[in-house]
């Protein structure tokens, strides 16, 4: 046997393998997918929702869930509470922080509105003059 030989046999194995494979991963996927087909198929909606104890099940259900609510109650309740108790102690705590904040924020606006009515005032000057003329106009006359 030469080297060509064995190259060749070396293939049809490999290929062999291959397809050996490829056909062990096909039928585990066809085995996933009626195993899932059979678990869907298995409910039968029309015996569950129409028999008649339709009504006991949402009862139960009812139930089920008040008494899910009922055992959480306290913990949601600490919770609610400790959240309002951090709340508290961060605003006490940062309180200088926030006002110092707070009135840097008010003078930046207060700023802002004085150039903004500066500008107001250079555009709109003729208007505003002449709309205080007539209202000193008509005070006069109704005197």
């Amino acid at each position: 046997m030469d080297l060509i030989e064995l190259k060749k046999i070396r293939e049809s194995k490999i290929l062999e393998h291959k397809r050996k494979k490829r056909a062990y991963y096909l039928k585990a996927k066809m085995q996933k997918k009626q195993s899932l087909t059979k678990k869907i198929n298995s409910i039968d909606y029309e015996v569950e929702l129409f028999g008649g104890n339709f009504a006991n099940k949402l009862k139960e259900i009812a139930k089920k869930q008040k008494q899910h609510i009922e055992s959480r109650e306290e913990i949601i309740k600490n919770k609610i509470l400790e959240y309002k108790n951090k709340k508290q102690q961060y605003y006490n705590e940062h309180k200088e922080t926030r006002l110092e904040y707070d009135k840097a924020y008010r003078d930046k606006k207060k700023e802002k509105l004085k150039e903004y009515r500066k500008e107001y005032y250079k555009q709109n000057k003729e208007k505003i003059l002449a709309q205080q003329k007539e209202n000193r106009i008509k005070k006069k006359m109704e005197k």
